[in-house]
């Protein structure tokens, strides 16, 4: 058996020095006095003195490795025995080999494809437990969001549709109403507008009608416009890696 060993640091790879130290400063808050977690990268090591991970590259594969706690690009935090390992140092290679071809660099995603996911599956691979929670977890809070948000903005629009529709059915009822009104000015109808029954039929067919929306609620231009932001933000989004 093989010790399989997290290697975590703290992201400040910023070419600013503020937002470094806010970095920092979040992930003592998150992570060291509420214990949620904060903006990490993470590296595994077993055999020899190297750790692999993964991260961006625009040809060729994101897997790479570095000695143990010298990442030249982030700030060391801490080390942890994550479990052991059954497989040899030649199954080892073959599985980082395995890795190097299935995340090629170019498929680096911040919220669903980052180092602390390489990890991951690294661990998992060799049979050993899987990251801390809190190592990953506002990626994985951001994938959360990003479905909320996403679902929040369909009902919405849905939502929306209905009420316009049944703004529509009051509206065409309130003008007929009008028009026959004005046609015959005495007629019995227009001695009942005021009262209870009369209002509860009215409202009756309001809520119907308006239960059952017509393809026409909405057009083209206002589905565009309803978009919810996020979709519109998510190549943005991207550009930023752990």
């Amino acid at each position: 058996m093989r010790e399989v060993v997290l290697h975590v640091y703290d992201v400040t790879n910023s070419d600013s020095e503020k937002t470094n130290n806010t970095i920092l400063q979040i992930n003592r808050i998150f992570k060291d006095r509420i214990g949620l977690g904060g903006i990490f990268h993470s590296a595994v090591q077993v055999y020899g003195e190297e750790e692999w991970s993964f991260g961006f590259c625009e040809n060729g594969s994101g897997v790479f490795n570095c000695p143990v706690s010298k990442n030249p690009m982030y700030t060391y935090r801490e080390r942890i025995v994550l479990g052991e390992t059954d497989c040899t140092i030649a199954a080892v290679n073959r599985i980082l080999r395995e890795l190097s071809r299935e995340w090629p660099g170019s498929s680096y995603d911040l919220l669903s494809r980052n180092c602390n996911h390489f990890c991951d599956v690294l661990c998992e691979r060799l049979g050993a437990p899987k990251l801390p929670g809190w190592v990953n977890r506002f990626a994985n809070a951001g994938d959360t969001a990003v479905v909320v948000a996403e679902n929040t903005a369909v009902k919405f629009r849905q939502a929306k549709t209905e009420i316009v529709n049944a703004s529509r059915v009051a509206y065409r009822f309130m003008a007929g109403l009008t028009s026959k009104n004005q046609a015959s000015p005495e007629s019995p109808g227009d001695q009942n507008r005021g009262s209870p029954t009369f209002q509860g039929t009215w409202l009756k067919n309001v809520v119907s009608a308006g239960a059952k929306p017509s393809s026409s609620g909405s057009t083209p231009s206002q589905e565009a416009d309803d978009a919810p932001p996020l979709q519109r933000q998510k190549s943005a989004d991207q550009s930023t890696r752990l």
